[in-house]
């Protein structure tokens, strides 16, 4: 795929390190299109895949038109490959299984034939080692040069500020970062190329970077009212000049005025790294949608919302979950016996949603496919 790319985000997104992607670096010259789960080349009757709460995949859960083989393309995601073969593409990792010939099995490269074959039955996809006359079989080779970052692709933009930037703040999180003190000039409102002082940042060292934020509005579980953080509303990029105590930071492209207490949080995609495998979350798994960015009411394919789930409920990226729109509440007016009384109208499915990045109490997730707009407090459950 020729990108600084270690896998593919599901959907539209080309999955990429976006840490470190700014310069030249040492990539394969041939990356793998997706980081899936383990394929198969089938050479016996593996162990069964069902796990816990995994789904058997059947026939019924097939495309009517899924193909028996598929040539693996330049720019293929996994969401889209899986789609080809199955009605809901989540259930990709259970029909691929362990073989221990391959070495490396969580790749799948461009020129790779994926065949569907039975096992007593049951569907199973794997690599076939036969190639489909015309095909080339790419193999990986190393190659430095500049990443442009609109290489990428679309909906990696959408997802970028989520990965290196705090969008969501924990209570304690928020309590304990580095704030803006005063600047030389002693004044109150400050913009890009602004030398300030920021108390807090004993451990930083010259040239680190940091996102400059104001604390936004409270998140609150709807059910519980529990504080699950704060919106973190993203004023600034800085780069450490002079460390110390206070230290001394850059102000650089700034979208928004920069004050005395706003705080500072590490510009860092998190430890998660962007490897994202579509698949169910536990059976019966419900939340909410508890806030929308860059959107007044609704959101729609490749925007971003949060969601009152997060690792504590056992929540990792590549979830996937079908959004409901939350059922209204109506007054009747025409019926005879009770006039006036209230009726809650059904959810109804609007789209599906794959998290991303995943904290203790929340997680962000990216609108993959929409058929009606959807808002805060809108229901997401397995599907």
């Amino acid at each position: 795929m020729n990108r600084c790319l270690s896998g593919i985000i599901t959907g539209m997104i080309a999955a990429a390190a976006v840490s470190g992607c700014v310069g030249p670096r040492e990539i394969h010259d041939e990356q793998p299109v997706v980081a899936a789960q383990p394929v198969y080349r089938p050479v016996a009757d593996p162990q069964p895949a069902d796990k816990g709460n995994a789904h058997a995949v059947t026939t019924d859960d097939l495309q009517p038109s899924a193909p028996e083989t598929y040539v693996v393309k330049k720019g293929d995601t996994l969401w889209d490959i899986a789609k080809r073969f199955l009605k809901n593409p989540w259930y990709w990792p259970e029909i691929w299984h362990d073989n221990p010939d391959i070495k490396n099995p969580h790749l799948i490269y461009p020129g790779d034939v994926i065949s569907l074959y039975y096992v007593d039955g049951k569907p199973r996809l794997g690599i076939n080692m036969k190639q489909v006359p015309g095909s080339t079989r790419l193999q990986p080779k190393i190659r430095t040069y500049p990443l442009d970052e609109k290489d990428v692709g679309i909906a990696i933009q959408a997802i970028k500020p989520f990965l290196i930037r705090p969008q969501v703040v924990a209570e304690e999180t928020l309590e304990s970062a580095p704030h803006v003190l005063d600047s030389r000039e002693a004044r109150l409102i400050y913009g890009s190329g602004d030398e300030v002082y920021v108390h807090g940042l004993d451990n930083a060292y010259a040239g680190q970077r940091f996102s400059v934020f104001r604390p936004g509005k409270k998140l609150l579980d709807p059910k519980t009212d529990e504080l699950l953080g704060y919106e973190a509303i993203h004023a600034s990029e800085a780069e450490v000049i002079r460390e110390g105590e206070p230290a001394t930071i850059e102000l650089q492209d700034a979208v928004r005025e920069v004050l005395r207490g706003d705080r500072l949080m590490p510009l860092d995609p998190g430890p998660q790294g962007f490897y994202f495998i579509p698949h169910a979350p536990a059976s019966g798994t419900e939340g909410s949608i508890i806030s929308l960015f860059d959107a007044l009411s609704q959101v729609a394919q490749y925007q971003v919302a949060v969601v009152n789930l997060g690792q504590r409920d056992g929540m990792e990226p590549g979830h996937v979950f079908e959004v409901r729109q939350a059922g209204r509440t109506v007054v009747d007016h025409f019926d005879k016996d009770r006039k006036g009384r209230e009726v809650t109208l059904p959810s109804e499915p609007s789209g599906l949603m794959m998290l991303f990045r995943t904290f203790d109490k929340v997680s962000y997730g990216l609108i993959m496919e929409s058929s009606h707009p959807i808002g805060v407090g809108d229901i997401v459950t397995a599907p």
